[in-house]
């Protein structure tokens, strides 16, 4: 038997199945496409997922393939300066295409020994209370303990489930293409520009070699999606904006998307989980798709694998659900108020240039940049130290840094005292002992995810709180 099926091969299966792999599960990753995308949808990594890849040791790797750019104006396109001293130690946006984001995270997982079929198209499952049962298009079946569907918006696994998926059609719609054009560079630049001021789905992006990433806005809605549009109805958007196409020609891929939101009603059924587009859909406004399902698959990784391990204590598996999915139902509200903002109706405008002042005031405009990276996430773990549910950013250590000592996997106690101890738990748990000057509690205990899950000094609070996330003491 398998021990996890992960269906979908993008981003984020593939950072599930690292994550499965870091612990020793063996994790089947099933791909209906043959080859991998050549359609870029993101364009770039917000701050936690930076840390995310800093804590697995993959972000040099993606910093050597992307570029660096402040952060500013995600929100809606609002442009403000940053603030002082974000609470992260990448205050910075990466751009890099999905493609290669899904190229570096493939490669991880299969260093790590996860295994990898393209061309498996998975039709149909059931589970019972040993496990689940994938039929592939081929009449293959398949026996797995868990299975996960990480195979996007229209996900096959969802639709399987009979999971509901509420949520709001599209009203407007946008089409994108890598072409090349035929107008100048600097005149291009220019009016894009000056388009861009007032027009904030409207964009035309240098890749290089003369092709550009153009999106416009469509006239109207297509009735099916997944039809991709044509050069001629590319050409149509963009010329409705800028009253000329630029001599868009020789496109390498055209692509729609839209600005339906929904969201998954839960993310798990029994031994069925969704994760990223599989579990929620929005608009792209603020690029938080793609990293809201990596940061998904951070979540579930070692919660899954802690099952399928034993140790997993009640309710930790579906803790997945109940932190998860109040943080995609922000990221639908954000973006949802974003598209408002976009419109050049007078009532969104004025609320724009309302929105627009109120980010003058520094603590705004840092909360909007805190949601739009995930910084701000606090998962629920009930009343505590201010830091309870938060990530722990990367700290200076005495001996290092706190992110190099997460790289297994592993909960870990951050003990500034020396005086206490996670014995019962050391297989699940280390317990490093050093300081840092830029945390003001005695001791920290961290989950895999880097989420804290205690603060102290207190032995015996330390020991109520360890089975709660590492389940029972060896004894």
């Amino acid at each position: 038997m398998i021990d996890v099926v992960v269906a979908g091969g993008g981003p984020v299966g593939m950072m599930l199945a690292g994550e499965l792999r870091l612990h020793g599960v063996h994790a089947l990753v099933l791909e209906k496409e043959a080859e991998p995308t050549r359609v870029v949808r993101a364009l770039g990594l917000h701050a936690r997922s930076l840390e995310v890849m800093d804590q697995r040791a993959l972000l040099d790797r993606f910093l050597a393939l992307g570029q660096r750019y402040p952060i500013g104006a995600f929100f809606a396109g609002i442009a403000k300066p940053p603030p002082d001293r974000l609470d992260t130690a990448h205050p910075y946006a990466l751009a890099i295409p999905q493609t290669t984001t899904e190229r570096l995270l493939t490669e991880h997982a299969i260093e790590l020994g996860a295994e990898i079929r393209r061309g498996c198209e998975l039709v149909g499952l059931s589970q019972d209370e040993d496990g689940v049962t994938a039929e592939l298009a081929d009449g293959t079946r398949l026996r797995s303990r868990y299975l996960v569907g990480c195979d996007g918006g229209r996900s096959t696994v969802r639709k399987l489930l009979g999971v509901g998926f509420p949520g709001a059609p599209a009203q407007v719609e946008w089409l994108l293409g890598e072409v090349e054009v035929g107008t100048p560079p600097e005149e291009l630049a220019a009016v894009v520009a000056e388009l861009s001021k007032t027009h904030k789905g409207f964009g035309a992006v240098p890749l290089g070699d003369g092709v550009y990433r153009v999106v416009a806005r469509a006239d109207g809605v297509a009735e099916d999606r997944t039809v991709p549009p044509t050069l001629d109805e590319l050409r149509q958007g963009v010329r409705a904006i800028a009253g000329t196409d630029f001599g868009v020609h020789s496109p390498r891929w055209l692509s729609r998307f839209g600005d339906a939101t929904r969201l998954a009603e839960r993310y798990r059924t029994g031994r069925v989980l969704l994760a990223g587009d599989a579990a929620h859909i929005h608009p792209p406004m603020g690029g938080q798709g793609l990293n809201l399902g990596i940061q998904d698959a951070f979540n579930l990784g070692w919660k899954l694998a802690a099952a399928v391990d034993g140790w997993a204590p009640a309710g930790l598996l579906d803790s997945y659900h109940t932190e998860r999915h109040p943080v995609a139902a922000a990221v639908l509200d954000n973006t949802r108020a974003q598209v408002e903002l976009t419109s050049l109706e007078p009532g969104p405008q004025a609320v724009r240039r309302l929105v627009s002042e109120l980010m003058d005031f520094e603590d705004v405009n840092r909360y909007l940049i805190e949601k739009i990276s995930a910084i701000g996430v606090r998962y629920d773990f009930g009343e505590g130290h201010e830091l309870l549910g938060r990530r722990m950013r990367d700290l200076e250590l005495k001996r290092g840094r706190l992110y190099e000592l997460m790289r297994g996997g592993r909960g870990l106690l951050l003990d500034q005292t020396g005086r206490l101890s996670v014995a019962g738990w050391a297989d699940r748990v280390d317990h490093v002992v050093d300081g840092s000057e830029e945390l003001d509690v005695p001791a920290a205990l961290l989950r895999p995810d880097g989420h804290v899950a205690w603060a102290g000094d207190d032995q015996r609070e330390l020991l109520g709180r360890l089975p709660k996330w590492f389940g029972a003491a060896l004894t």
